[in-house]
């Protein structure tokens, strides 16, 4: 009896938890399917996808999975570089690599990743993001690099400034922010509808209501809009840039599913996350959404804080959920096609802000400054170049950094009775302390014996070696105690 009661209580909080969930989803498909300059429908692909195919697999079973704003730079760029008939090929090879990646156990790996390029990562992604996304709420088409950007932001003021439709279009955007900042502060039941949801419905009908003439989300139908990839699309990623794009995407979407997961677990008590499940899981899903043509797929963090903090307790709340878009997408298509484009570049924009880790930047400048500045070039360069060399060079910059910190050496010099000089090495001798080491050395006295003590050396590389030996051959003295390293 108290079995049955369970089931039916975890029953209703997975179905309410479900359509709250879809309500966060819905605008979130929409909008990051327009930012990304590919059909709105591809995003609700996206997002059944990640309810009806990866929510039944194993692996974490409260995040849900669809189309991520960390990723619309990325499929952007793709999509202007290698055409929208490539973009399936390029998310179908992702989602094999993630399989593969599953398979081999490469999923608890993702995990030693510093959260220093992680948020680095996402703050390039959400600057980018933010300043592509102001364009848009203006009407005005927005330059393709990040730098660009940048630059023409005192261009894009004077257009809003001088341009009615330019004006109008940007007070639809700046409206939806403000909705999405302040409906926080509402009472807790008018909470209980999503605020990105809110903040879209509300300023489409108001659009409505004052008649506006502005540029609104066009509508094709799921069906048309599915266009599998052809051999001639797979044929065009023969390039290196190609291979670098497709890297990209399965990194990228495996660590922020990953690290999603992470964050998930901490925030409920039930079953744990298996990483290497969880990988595969994605993996399917970016294989089948690259067979319809669909935007790249990761688990995200909006909608699964949602999910958990609806009450959900299975999986069944994300299967629904991908349920409900499928009746929305089948039943109310024209919906999506009377929402004005500013109000979605507005959910983008304040998207975009959350992925920048404000409150955070202060606190880990003082505790420590080396995360900080692998966090702010990874950003940078993510605004600079693009996402996959951004993350590379954050990656590659935490590695000499975690290296730099863990090759202290200290040399205490001190005086035996009988005259010598005993160096003594303590710590870690790698390359990248050979400067110190050698200044050090080269400034004793030549007229004193000197013998080298390297017995308390943790670590001892080869090039510290062979330096120390010609020093000491060169110098005519001796080494007393070998590192045992």
């Amino acid at each position: 009896m108290l079995s049955t009661l369970k089931k039916s209580a975890h029953l209703r909080r997975d179905v309410l938890a479900s359509l709250v969930v879809f309500l966060v989803a819905l605008p979130l498909c929409v909008g990051v399917a327009v930012a990304s300059g590919v059909p709105a429908e591809l995003g609700l692909i996206t997002g059944i996808v990640g309810g009806l195919v990866v929510g039944f697999l194993p692996g974490s079973s409260l995040q849900v999975s669809g189309p991520a704003a960390g990723l619309t730079v990325l499929v952007f760029e793709a999509v202007q570089e290698f055409g929208l008939g490539a973009l399936g090929a390029i998310v179908l090879i992702a989602g094999l690599v993630q399989l593969a990646l599953g398979a081999l156990r490469f999923g608890r790996f993702f995990r030693a990743i510093t959260v220093a390029v992680v948020q680095g990562m996402l703050a390039g992604i959400g600057l980018v993001l933010i300043f592509g996304q102001l364009y848009t709420m203006a009407d005005v088409k927005q330059p393709r690099s990040g730098i660009d950007k940048i630059a023409g932001l005192p261009r894009l003021v004077a257009e809003i400034a001088t341009s009615s439709a330019a004006l109008t279009a940007f007070a639809i955007g700046a409206a939806t922010i403000a909705v999405l900042v302040l409906w926080k502060k509402l009472p807790a039941q008018a909470q209980l509808v999503p605020a990105p949801l809110a903040a879209v419905a509300l300023v489409t009908a108001a659009t409505a209501v004052a008649g506006w003439s502005v540029p609104r989300v066009e509508v094709q139908g799921i069906l048309s809009a599915i266009q599998p990839p052809g051999m001639s699309d797979f044929a065009s990623l023969g390039s290196l840039a190609a291979l670098g794009t497709v890297l990209a995407f399965a990194l990228i979407a495996s660590a922020e599913s990953l690290f999603s997961a992470a964050a998930v677990d901490r925030m409920h008590d039930g079953p744990r996350t298996d990483y290497d499940k969880e990988l595969m899981a994605q993996g399917v899903g970016n294989a089948v959404c690259g067979v319809l043509g669909a935007l790249p797929m990761t688990a995200v963090i909006v909608r699964s804080s949602a999910n958990v903090q609806a009450g959900a307790k299975t999986k069944l709340s994300r299967i629904l959920h991908g349920l409900w878009l499928v009746l929305f997408a089948a039943l109310l298509p024209a919906a999506i096609g009377i929402i004005p484009l500013a109000a979605l570049a507005g959910v983008l924009v304040h998207a975009g802000c959350k992925l920048i880790p404000v409150k955070d930047l202060l606190p880990l400048w003082r505790e420590h400054r080396g995360e900080t500045v692998v966090l702010a070039v990874t950003a940078i360069a993510i605004i600079t170049t693009n996402m996959f060399e951004g993350v590379l060079l954050g990656i590659v910059l935490a590695v000499v950094k975690c290296a730099w910190e863990t090759s202290h050496i200290h040399l205490d010099v001190h005086e035996t009775t009988d005259g010598r000089l005993l160096v003594t090495l303590t710590g870690s001798a790698t390359f990248l302390r050979l400067p110190r080491m050698l200044e050090t050395l080269e400034a004793l006295p030549h007229d004193r014996p000197v013998e080298l003590d390297l017995s308390e050396l943790r670590h001892l590389d080869h090039a510290c070696r062979i330096t120390l030996e010609n020093w000491a051959q060169q110098r005519g003295t001796t080494i007393g105690v070998l590192a045992k390293a």
